[in-house]
């Protein structure tokens, strides 16, 4: 049997081509082969480390949002004031490199499935209400600071903003001509510095 770091980093490497398959290929069209000539291991790699498709997939989903939130740890962890915290996340995400670009097509995937499967709901629930709760951290912060005046919930804001990114995102990921890259940015930073001089809703 392999050494734990070995098993650790071909696993990883298994679920990072799958999630490249999945932004590529689409969820439904995703095949074990396919991923596997990605990650150049056999299918019965694949498997030793992943007994179904499910098993997979649900594990790359977790992976792509867990690589997700650790490109954004500097964000999280900065000194800077909430304002400049939401400005750099709405930079972050933003859909262009080809990494972020990945990332936001996984995501698109899952929502999709997710209408139809229970099971794919479950996973968006922990994700989407872990990623709220730590947008709507920045807006606390920024209410209890000063820095942010819009009242109302946190949690409230933190699903505008999150929605705004979302909605958006897909729109330039589907080839808007009105909804650009630029187009989305200059929106989204909009809102964000409205939160320092006027409510929001």
């Amino acid at each position: 049997m392999p050494r734990p770091s070995v098993e650790a980093e071909r696993k990883a490497q298994i679920l990072a081509s799958t999630c490249k398959v999945i932004a590529a290929e689409g969820f439904r069209h995703l095949r074990v082969s396919d991923v596997a000539k990605d990650a150049g291991v056999s299918g019965g790699t694949v498997h030793y480390y992943f007994e179904t498709k499910r098993e997979l997939t649900d594990a790359a989903f977790e992976h792509c949002f867990e690589q997700s939130v650790a490109r954004r740890r500097w964000i999280l962890e900065s000194d800077e004031p909430p304002l400049s915290r939401l400005r750099m996340v709405v930079e972050s995400y933003l859909p262009e490199g080809a990494e972020t670009v990945e990332a936001w097509k996984v995501w698109a995937e899952l929502w999709v499935e997710a209408i139809r499967n229970p099971e794919l709901q479950e996973l968006n629930e922990r994700f989407y209400g872990e990623w709220r709760d730590i947008v709507a951290s920045i807006f606390r912060d920024g209410q209890r600071s000063g820095d942010i005046h819009a009242p109302g919930d946190p949690v409230e804001l933190a699903n505008m903003m999150v929605s705004m990114l979302d909605g958006l995102a897909l729109q330039v990921l589907a080839g808007s001509k009105a909804m650009t890259v630029d187009a989305m940015r200059t929106t989204c930073l909009r809102f964000v510095d409205q939160l320092s001089t006027a409510s929001v809703g």
